[in-house]
Formats: C-alpha cells, structure tokens, sequence
C-alpha cells in the first residue's frame, strides 16, 4: 500500500471514530442519563452494543480463520467432522439468534418499555402541559397562570407528568437525557414522565420532520432545586411589570399599536395574540426562537427586526419601525422579567 493509500485509509477511519465519539457526548446525549428512565434505556444501547460486537467480532474471526485455512479443509482440531459442522451451524444460527432474540425482547418491551412509559394516575407530584407548534413549544403549568415557551422548569427529583399535544402537525417531544420520546399527534393526548435526578440544564428536541425550521425547534428543561423552582413559578403567575420610564411606556404602546399584539400575549396588557409565544416574561428567558439564538440585546433586536434572516418560514413578519420605535420596543421587552 502506497503512502497516500496509508494516509487516506487513515483519515476515513478517523473521520468514522470521530463521527461515533461525537454522536456518544453532549448536552443531548442518550448515553448520559439523569433519570432512572434514560439510565434503563442506556443500560440496553450498551448491552445491545456489547452482544452485537461480540457477533461482529465472532464474524470476523471466522473470516479470518476461512482465509489464513483457505488451503485446508475442515476446521482446526476437529478437521472434517460432519457432527460439529452441524452443531456448529445449529447453535450459531439457529438456538443463539433466538435466544438472543428473545431476552432482547423481554427486556426491551416488557422491562424498558413499562418503565419508560406514562405515569400512572395519581403517581406524581405536578403536571405540566406542553403544546407544539411550528416552531416553538408553548409551556402551561395547570392550576397557575404561568405560561412560558421554550424551556420547560420542574423541580428535581420530583416525578413529573407532561401532557404533550400539538396544535399543527405531526410533533415528537424527546429530551434524550431524561426520558424516551414520544408523538404529539394532531387531536390527541400523550403523555411521559419527566424526573431528574438532580438540578440541572437537559436539551430537548423535535423529533419528528415538522417542516423547514424543524431542525430549530428545539427546548430546555430546567431542573431546579424545589426552593427555586416554587419562587420562579411564582414569578412567572404575576402579570407584566409595567413599565416605568418614559422609553419602556413608548415600547408598550409600540407593542400594541402594531402587529405584536396581534399575535402574542403580554398578560396585564389588552395583548392576547395566540399565534406566537406569550411574552409576558420574556426577558426572564435564556433562548430565543425555539432555543435558536440566546437571549440578549444584539440577538433580541435582530429577531424582532429581521425575524426571517435568524429563521426562515417563521410566522412573524419584519416590522417597519422608526430607529426610535425600535429602541423603545427593545427596551420594553428587555425589561419583562
């Protein structure tokens, strides 16, 4: 083999080693649970992997033995035995498949599957329901007048009941580190149990092709410590704050005079617009745009500015505003905490 043979070689298996390092890591990574739910279904990958390597390398080894043999007949020590052929043949073809077969299939549907599945009535603490659309998550709390979008908060270690549906197409809500996925299917109702092991920041996903942005309609549950949690439900049942200075008084009206409140809701205002997120408390936010772009001053103004140029087919038009009506709207949205 030539040297430019070796290097090639070379860089198409790094290429496939790195492509499997990177599909293993991440904040969104099936293969680093949080739940007694993922841990279950991380624990089959792994023996799913380990059986199936020991195959592949079984199937390896007889390759290699066929072609280091391939002027002798029969197999090593037991030469041309009709018997051990056969036997041969029966256990790996035959009783290892099924066994196989089976134990995966006992595991994986009766085991995984019942403890992956909807809690039971009356088994958890709170639920919260979830509504997809194209193409952001809109989040209510039951029994609150909490409404966010986008990032999903619970109390860890706290068994969680998420009632998922959509209000558009097709959806698949999945959050690999906490559970497995499930369909949000137009008239129904699903459900999956969300129960973080500990406090932390697990990123979500649509899993089902849901049109051009769908691969940005993405989500993050906030597991936080019971405490925080309580006091940052509570934040999020007040009204908006409104607004003191001169500036953030011309934003609000900005916002209700144009199209905004046509499509959003901003509760304490005459806005209530169900087309787009509810921006209530908006800036209290870490994302924008279905987890797209973070939410800050240079990123917020090109959204609202420019909304297609940061996500194509997105619902909300450009709006055509002064250079000082878009600094007052800014100003005013960045202070709805």
């Amino acid at each position: 083999m030539s040297a430019q043979s070796r290097a090639r070689s070379l860089l198409v298996a790094g290429l496939v080693l790195g492509g499997g390092l990177v599909g293993c890591g991440g904040d969104q990574s099936a293969l680093d649970p949080e739940s007694g739910q993922s841990r279950a279904i991380a624990d089959l990958w792994w023996w799913m992997l380990i059986a199936a390597t020991i195959v592949f390398l079984g199937a390896v080894g007889l390759l290699l033995l066929a072609w280091v043999r391939r002027g002798s007949e029969g197999f090593p020590f037991f030469g041309k035995s009709e018997r051990v052929s056969v036997g041969l043949v029966l256990t790996f073809g035959i009783f290892i498949p099924i066994v196989s077969l089976i134990a995966l299939f006992v595991v994986a549907n009766l085991s995984v599957a019942e403890g992956t599945d909807a809690p039971e009535k009356g088994s958890t603490s709170m639920t919260v329901e979830v509504v997809a659309r194209q193409w952001f998550w809109e989040v209510h709390y039951p029994g609150t007048g909490a409404v966010t979008a986008n990032e999903i908060h619970i109390p860890a270690r706290t068994r969680v009941n998420l009632v998922a549906k959509t209000d558009d197409v097709i959806h698949s809500f999945w959050v690999p580190r906490l559970n497995r996925k499930i369909d949000m299917i137009p008239g129904r109702t699903n459900r999956i149990l969300l129960d973080a092991d500990r406090p932390g920041r697990y990123r979500g996903q649509c899993a089902e092709f849901c049109g051009l942005q769908h691969a940005h309609m993405g989500f993050v549950v906030f597991a936080d410590p019971p405490g925080r949690f309580r006091a940052w439900l509570a934040g999020q049942e007040r009204d908006r704050r409104a607004p003191t200075t001169p500036e953030r008084k011309r934003g609000e009206r900005v916002f209700l005079d144009e199209a905004c409140s046509g499509c959003h809701t901003i509760r304490g205002t005459s806005a209530a617009g169900r087309v787009g997120p509810d921006l209530t408390h908006v800036a209290s936010r870490t994302t924008l745009a279905g987890n797209t772009i973070p939410n800050d001053g240079r990123y917020l103004r090109q959204w609202v500015l420019d909304p297609q140029h940061v996500k194509p087919g997105n619902k909300m038009p450009a709006l055509d505003l002064s250079k000082a009506e878009a600094r007052d709207l800014l100003d005013y949205l960045e202070s709805l905490r």
